[in-house]
């Protein structure tokens, strides 16, 4: 199905400025400390992000944003280059949540 209409953007959903989290700040340095030093191609790109979730009642997609964030700030890329994204929610036991992700340059 087709819809003919703009899509909008996070930035065009909130009003007024929004402020991080004692708890996004947190995870946004834990994450930084984590994740291990690579390359990211340069053109367009392919994101592949798998969540591990413990709560089923998790959306697939609230993590997303935050996660690719953190992302640019480590590997200094900027997410206008993403044109795919491919995203997995996995369930798992509390205590046993993940994040896995790789670049792909599209050809």
């Amino acid at each position: 199905m087709r819809i003919n209409i703009k899509p909008l953007s996070v930035n065009q959903v909130w009003q007024g400025k929004r402020f991080k989290t004692p708890t996004y700040k947190a995870y946004e340095k834990e994450l930084l400390l984590k994740l291990q030093p690579m390359e990211v191609p340069e053109g367009k790109l392919t994101l592949y992000i798998t969540f591990g979730l413990s709560s089923k009642n998790a959306d697939w997609d609230n993590p997303i944003k935050p996660f690719q964030d953190v992302l640019q700030i480590k590997y200094g890329f900027n997410d206008r280059h993403v044109y795919k994204g491919v995203i997995e929610k996995v369930d798992v036991k509390k205590g046993e949540e993940f994040i896995e992700f790789s670049f792909d340059l599209i050809k």
